[in-house]
């Protein structure tokens, strides 16, 4: 992984496919399970390219920032992956997904065959608080249910505004700008039929004073890059259709 043509890289990423079984050996006095078929499991291993100077104290204090700095190595692949074989279907992933992260050091060879000379395993990614909240005020379940027994629809803002987050979380500013815009407008004219609820009406004005600001946004994409300012309004549009998604779904007319 290279900055800019002709730099020297900064991060060499391996990939590489393993099986697991999760066949499990049958009880006594009862017989074993049948055979199972191995599961594909992909092991992704970020090395950086220019070695820490002491091995052991870079292990100690290495924590979730450079979980999060690999995690961001692996999507920059994938997303390239997905425009090079122009695959709408070739999927993203996070790091709750992860079976295990572990953080290591080793020789090259050891390194690029998944391997360590010193290794410590990471517990299991939680959810931020901000991610708590939101799934909790959407009730997935019950919104489910709802979608799949035909008393509720989905809308094509929730949709728009998931692509944004993604973008916006990717660091693909531009598109989401873009995707911002989109699921602004979008959002005012889809949840308008709930406008007898307050708190969606308080967003749907919300939503109304950043047209001008989301549409700035997209324009400046459009003709190539992103400021601070602009940047801090893309965020806010996102989190302004989430909040009007949140109140909405409140009302729980399903």
């Amino acid at each position: 992984m290279r900055p800019t043509p002709g730099e020297g890289p900064e991060q060499l990423l391996v990939l590489r496919e393993v099986g697991s079984s999760p066949a499990r050996p049958g009880r006594r006095g009862r017989k074993a399970s049948p055979a199972v078929s191995p599961v594909p499991v992909t092991v992704a291993t970020v090395i950086e390219a220019a070695p820490p100077a002491d091995a052991e104290a870079w292990l100690e204090a290495a924590g979730q920032d450079f979980v999060d700095a690999a995690f961001a190595v692996l999507q920059s692949a994938l997303h390239g992956h997905r425009l090079a074989t122009a695959d709408p279907h070739a999927g993203e992933v996070s790091a709750d997904a992860a079976l295990v992260v572990r953080i290591g050091y080793g020789s090259g060879e050891e390194v690029a065959d998944g391997r360590w000379t010193s290794a410590r395993e990471l517990p299991a990614p939680r959810r931020s608080a901000l991610r708590e909240r939101r799934t909790a005020a959407l009730r997935p379940q019950e919104r489910l249910a709802a979608l799949l027994g035909g008393r509720d629809a989905a809308l094509a803002c929730e949709e728009l505004v998931l692509r944004g987050r993604l973008d916006l979380d990717r660091g693909r500013s531009r598109e989401a700008a873009l995707q911002a815009h989109l699921a602004l407008e979008t959002a005012r004219v889809e949840l308008a039929a709930w406008s007898s609820s307050s708190a969606v009406a308080e967003r749907l004005g919300e939503l109304d004073a950043r047209r001008e600001a989301a549409a700035g946004a997209a324009n400046a994409a459009l003709q190539g890059g992103l400021d601070a300012g602009s940047s801090a309004v893309v965020e806010n549009a996102i989190e302004l259709v989430e909040a009007a998604l949140r109140a909405r779904n409140a009302v729980g007319e399903w």
